[in-house]
C-alpha cells in the first residue's frame, strides 16, 4: 500500500528553469510510473501562478509508460490566463521519452445561475477495520462488496465502487484535486474486465498488456481528499483491444464532487515483452 507521504512527495515540484520542473516517482511495482501520479503532478505544475482559481478539466493523452527508475521532467506552456480562466499544456518526459500531456482548464468560482448534480448510489459505508490494517498514512481502498478484481474466475457486472481516501493529507486544495486524480486512474480497467471470465488484474503485466491510454477528469466541488470518497465506475465497451469507462466521485455526504471518462487498454501481452505496450 503506498503512503500518503510517499504520493505527497512525487507531488512535490523542484523547479528546473521558467516552466520547468523535476519530481520524484513514488513507486507502484512493475517498474512503470502509475498513471495517476503523473495526473496529479499535471494538476499541481498547471496551477502554479494562478492563485484564486482551482483546476477544473484535465485532458490526459498516455503516450508512452514512464519509468519509474528516473525522475519525470514536467513542462509548462501556458495557453491563456483571465479573470475567471486560464489554462495550460502540461507535458511529462523522461529525457527525449514523451510519456503524457495534459490540457488543463482552471477556472475560478462564481455563484450559481443554476444548479442540479447526479445522486450518489446507494452502497454500504467503508468498514471502519480498514483504517486499523492501512495505518494512519496509507492510501486507502475499500472496494464496495469486498470484490476481487485480481481473480479472473470472478465474473460481475461491468459496474464497481470504491470507497478510498488518503489518510493525513494536508487541507490544501490543489493537492486534494492531485490526490482525487491519482485515485481515479486505477480501476476503470479492472471494471472492463469483470464481466469476462478468465480475466483479471492480477494478469496485468504478466499476460495480459494492460494500460490508460487517455483520461479526462472534470472537477465539480471540493473534496478533501483525507475524508472518505466514492469512485462509482462503470465501463460501457470493450473491444478491439480498448476499453472505455467512465465514474463519478461522491462525497460522504452524496455531493458529486468529480466525474471522468477513461479510454484503456487490454490485450494479450507480447511473449518478447514483459510491461505495458503503449
Amino acid at each position: 500500500m503506498l503512503t500518503t507521504d510517499a504520493i505527497l512527495r512525487s507531488l512535490t515540484l523542484e523547479p528546473a528553469g521558467a516552466d520547468q520542473y523535476l519530481a520524484e516517482n513514488a513507486e507502484s511495482g512493475h517498474g512503470v510510473v502509475f498513471g495517476g501520479q503523473l495526473l496529479g503532478q499535471s494538476i499541481v505544475a498547471a496551477t502554479i501562478g494562478h492563485e484564486g482559481k482551482r483546476v477544473k478539466t484535465v485532458h490526459t493523452v498516455f503516450a508512452r509508460a514512464a519509468s519509474s527508475e528516473a525522475p519525470v521532467e514536467i513542462s509548462v506552456d501556458p495557453l491563456h490566463g483571465g479573470r475567471a480562466f486560464a489554462s495550460s499544456t502540461v507535458t511529462i518526459s523522461q529525457g527525449e521519452r514523451l510519456c503524457t500531456r495534459s490540457l488543463v482548464l482552471l477556472s475560478a468560482d462564481e455563484p450559481d445561475f443554476i444548479r442540479h448534480s447526479e445522486l450518489a448510489p446507494e452502497v454500504k459505508p467503508p468498514d471502519d477495520r480498514l483504517a486499523a490494517e492501512a495505518g494512519s498514512d496509507g492510501w486507502q481502498v475499500a472496494i464496495v462488496g469486498d470484490v476481487d478484481i485480481s481473480d479472473p474466475e470472478l465474473v460481475g457486472p461491468p459496474e464497481l465502487d470504491v470507497w478510498t481516501r488518503f489518510a493525513g493529507a494536508p487541507p490544501d486544495p490543489t493537492i486534494d484535486q492531485a490526490l482525487l486524480a491519482f485515485a481515479t486512474d486505477g480501476f476503470l480497467i479492472a471494471t472492463a474486465m469483470r464481466p469476462h471470465g478468465g480475466v483479471g488484474q492480477s494478469q496485468a503485466h504478466v499476460t495480459l498488456s494492460t494500460g490508460v491510454i487517455s483520461h479526462t477528469l472534470t472537477f465539480h466541488e471540493p473534496l478533501p481528499a483525507a475524508e472518505w470518497m466514492l469512485l462509482s465506475h462503470r465501463s460501457v465497451h470493450a473491444g478491439h483491444g480498448r476499453c472505455y469507462g467512465r465514474a463519478n466521485v461522491f462525497r460522504t455526504d452524496g455531493v458529486l464532487a468529480a466525474s471522468f471518462v477513461q479510454d484503456g487498454m487490454i490485450r494479450p501481452l507480447e511473449k518478447s515483452r514483459s510491461g505495458p505496450t503503449l
